[in-house]
Parts: structure tokens; C-alpha cells; sequence
């Protein structure tokens, strides 16, 4: 009943356990906390929360509109809902170094697993599009190191996100990875990596977990977790899929009732309400007041 009952820090130490046995941890994106519940009951390892997600709910393109305070609080919605560790994105940390160690600081409270935090310039896009452009070395490095000294449990996944592959190279990639793990990084996530072979030049050269970003669309193709895990990645995330197939799907039924003027071809591919009650968990509310839950579903 309402959120989860495993505490933060326990969330927390249990995620650091998982990834320290070495196995792929599978990371599908929550575009909302009903959606972090459905991905827990499916049965993977965790849930990610993807910055490009949050923008895009709030109507917004992923270039760094939203405020620590939106990506927190929603954060913490979708924390709350699972017992599963959440990885947030948390873009270039809002600010300066002083934000960023804000910024971990406000997510060890919103209740989240971890956060990345990239190495792009303010404003920043998204990180499969052209004409990115990234900080110096010392200006990234002191946002992981900034994060590092602000941190209160050290279970808190410090994963450092770096975009200088696509203007720089993979070289300067491998090169960029080593220099924040140095300064800290727990983890790293190469962005717009364009094969295995560069996942695996990246896993090579450091020490610490590598995390693959399957996006559609992007420019990394869609390896399977099988394949990834091949090259020893340890965290892969699909961060707006879930997102793309509800839209599609939203996009398809409003075209339906447009053209038809019922969604009776399309029960088929909706969620049974009796699903959705199983889902939220409406049964264990009567326990608490027999006035709230006095009815049965029919399938």
C-alpha cells in the first residue's frame, strides 16, 4: 500500500551489492511512477529516469530547461513507488560546482539510487543530436569531484556521463572516461557510442562499471543485452522507450476515435482495469478502511 517500504539507503547498499557481482543490471526508463511499478512487477533489476523523459512531460525539448527542483521532486515520485534502485539523469548538475554538490544532496533525499552527470556545456541537448559541445577536462572533473565531496551515503551511485566521442573521438573518450573515474566517478556512461568494439574500448579502460544507452533513433545501434553484457557493460538503460511505444500507442487510439468514433478495436491493447487495480495494489487499501475497496473486478 502507498510506496514502497524498503528504506533509501537500503535500496541504496542492495544496488551496490548487484553491481558489484559483475551481472548486466537492465534499466528500463519510468516516464511516470505507475510505469516504475509495472517495470519492478515485469521483473527487471532497476529503473531509470531519463532527463529527455521529464522535458518531454512537462511539453519541453531536452536542452536543459527543467530545474533541480523539477527533476528532484519527480524523481522522488517515481523512487517512492518501487523497491527497485532508480537512476536519475541529472544533466550537467544544474549549475556549478556549488549546484552539483546541491544536486547530489537533493537526490539522496528524493530517495534516488544514483544520478549521472554529464560533461556538455550549458545549455545542453540532447546527447544523440549534432553540434553538442563539451567542458574542458577541468571544469568536468570538478563537477565529479564536487559531487564526490557532497555526498552523504556512499552507497549513492556517482556515474559521470561523458559526450566527448562525438566531437573528439573515441580516443578522447577513453581518455575523458580514465580522468573522471581518477577524480571519483563510481561509474561511466559513454554516450553515443557507434559500436561494440567502443563499448568495449571503454570497458577496457577503466575500473568501474559501463553503462550502454539503447535509445532509438539515436546513434548507437540496439544491441541486446546479451551483446552488451558479451563486452562486459554492466547497466544498460532504454530511457524513453517506454515513453515512445505509450505515445505511439496514445497517438494511434486518438486517430481511431477519429476515425471510427469507439476504441472497441483497441481493447485488445489496453491494460485491463482489473490489471491496473492489481497494479496499484487497491485490494491492500481495503485492509486499511473497508470503505475504500468494496467491489470486485470482472475480467
Amino acid at each position: 500500500m502507498l510506496y514502497s517500504q524498503v528504506p533509501a539507503a537500503e535500496k541504496r547498499r542492495l544496488f551496490r551489492e548487484r553491481l558489484n557481482s559483475g551481472e548486466l543490471l537492465r534499466f528500463p526508463g519510468a516516464f511516470n511512477p505507475l510505469s516504475a511499478r509495472l517495470i519492478e512487477q515485469k521483473g527487471f533489476e532497476g529503473v531509470y529516469i531519463s532527463g529527455a523523459v521529464l522535458s518531454a512531460d512537462l511539453g519541453l525539448p531536452d536542452i536543459g530547461l527543467t530545474t533541480l527542483t523539477e527533476v528532484a521532486g519527480r524523481g522522488k515520485q517515481i523512487a517512492r513507488m518501487t523497491d527497485l534502485p532508480t537512476i536519475i539523469d541529472a544533466d550537467t548538475g544544474f549549475g556549478e560546482p556549488m549546484n552539483v554538490a546541491r544536486t547530489i544532496q537533493e537526490m539522496e533525499d528524493a530517495g534516488l539510487g544514483g544520478m549521472h552527470i554529464e560533461d556538455q556545456i550549458n545549455p545542453k541537448r540532447c546527447g544523440h543530436l549534432d553540434g553538442k559541445a563539451v567542458v574542458d577536462e577541468d571544469t568536468a572533473l570538478k563537477r565529479i569531484r564536487a559531487a564526490v565531496d557532497a555526498r552523504r551515503d556512499e552507497n549513492f551511485l556517482i556515474m559521470a556521463r561523458t559526450d566527448i566521442a562525438a566531437v573528439d573521438g573515441l580516443q578522447a573518450a577513453i581518455d575523458r572516461a580514465k580522468a573522471l573515474v581518477d577524480a571519483g566517478a563510481d561509474a561511466i556512461f559513454p554516450e553515443a557510442m557507434h559500436s561494440l568494439e567502443h563499448f568495449e574500448a571503454v570497458v577496457n579502460a577503466v575500473d568501474v562499471p559501463v553503462l550502454a544507452n539503447m535509445t532509438e533513433f539515436g546513434k548507437s545501434d540496439l544491441f541486446s543485452t546479451q551483446q552488451l553484457a558479451d563486452v562486459g557493460i554492466r547497466i544498460v538503460i532504454w530511457p524513453v522507450s517506454m515513453l515512445r511505444i505509450s505515445m505511439g500507442a496514445t497517438g494511434r487510439a486518438l486517430d481511431e476515435l477519429n476515425n471510427v468514433g469507439h476504441l472497441s478495436g483497441k481493447l485488445g491493447e489496453m491494460q485491463h482495469r482489473a490489471d491496473l487495480y492489481d497494479l496499484i495494489d487497491y485490494e491492500a487499501y481495503n485492509h486499511f478502511d473497508t470503505s475504500v475497496f468494496n467491489f470486485r473486478v470482472e475480467r
